[in-house]
């Protein structure tokens, strides 16, 4: 048995998969021996100034070291790291990679979009059985970029959109949602801008095909828990969990119209995810929106959307043993 650590640097969050590797078969299976989370904002202003703000790179690198003491702990053989749209986006990137190598004694990997949405798709195929009809789109929400991935068991196509929650709201909310929930002007601008997104994307990804629906990532499972009434958060009751539209809707409006003390208070709501999730809120929104309008009209309707708990960190762990 082999075990692993597989880090997942994003614009919002960074995140840890310690994991041990056996296998079915040539098949590698991951058990989780820990996961852990940290939202430290690396990607704090960046799609204003492209650059790395100093506070948001030592918020990253404080929790970096306490990865490395849970690394060191578990006694893993194999460590990657990989950084997505933040990192990508930023002039001042060699900063946060000289102090990352200084801790965890590997070099960063910052990937293309492309790469991003393959792992987040095996990822999140790989606990998935046959009940789920094939093509699947996975839909990964993440901090500064959206993943739309097609395929049935390999990716046949896909595309990173610079759209995410972090970006929504630094571009559309900030400032606003001190009054209250997000005034319906801002409302209306940030979705004419995501809709615009997904008209491009739509170039590359064709959602007629779609004949299931997978959401990844914190902004989705965080709409899962509000949906499900969860008093904390709880991965095995949002994992699987397929919601229909109305109740998508409805998590959504509240993300949207309540303030961010109230969404901060929820007993699920990741400190650091407050400010933000109306975005990220938005985006699935009017991604689940367009795939219900292209699938029926070609004459079939999607009903309900599923949320996994197993998303990019699971592909990068797996990328590690194929």
């Amino acid at each position: 048995m082999t075990r692993i650590a597989a880090i997942d640097c994003g614009t919002n969050s960074i995140r840890l998969l310690l994991a041990d590797v056996t296998y079915q078969g040539d098949r590698p299976v991951l058990t989780d021996y820990a996961r852990e989370m940290r939202i430290v904002r690396l990607g704090q202003g960046v799609d204003k100034t492209g650059l790395l703000a100093p506070e948001a790179i030592e918020r990253s690198l404080v929790a970096l070291r306490e990865y490395r003491a849970l690394i060191d702990e578990a006694g893993v053989s194999r460590i990657r790291f990989v950084a997505t749209s933040a990192m990508r986006d930023a002039a001042n990137r060699q900063v946060f990679i000289d102090g990352v190598e200084e801790i965890l004694g590997v070099t960063p990997e910052v990937v293309p979009g492309t790469e991003e949405a393959a792992l987040s798709f095996s990822g999140a195929l790989s606990v998935m059985g046959p009940a789920h009809e094939r093509p699947v789109l996975v839909v990964d929400i993440g901090g500064g970029s959206t993943e739309l991935v097609l395929g049935d068991c390999e990716v046949t196509s896909a595309i990173s959109i610079d759209m995410g929650s972090v970006r929504v709201s630094e571009k559309f909310f900030e400032n606003v949602e001190s009054r209250g929930g997000i005034p319906q002007a801002e409302q209306e601008a940030a979705i004419r801008w995501i809709d615009e997104q997904l008209d491009c994307a739509e170039e590359i990804v064709d959602l007629s095909l779609v004949k299931t629906v997978v959401g990844v990532a914190g902004t989705v499972t965080t709409i899962t828990a509000q949906a499900l009434g969860l008093d904390a958060y709880d991965p095995q009751a949002i994992h699987g969990v397929e919601l229909g539209c109305e109740d998508i809707n409805s998590a959504v409006r509240f993300m949207v119209d309540q303030p961010v003390a109230l969404k901060a208070s929820l007993g699920f709501m990741p400190k650091g995810r407050a400010d933000v999730i109306a975005g990220g809120a938005l985006i699935w929104q009017r991604v689940v929106a367009r795939v219900c309008e292209r699938t029926c009209a070609k004459g079939y309707t999607i009903d309900t959307v599923l949320t996994s708990e197993h998303d990019i960190l699971d592909g990068i762990a797996l990328s590690m043993v194929k």
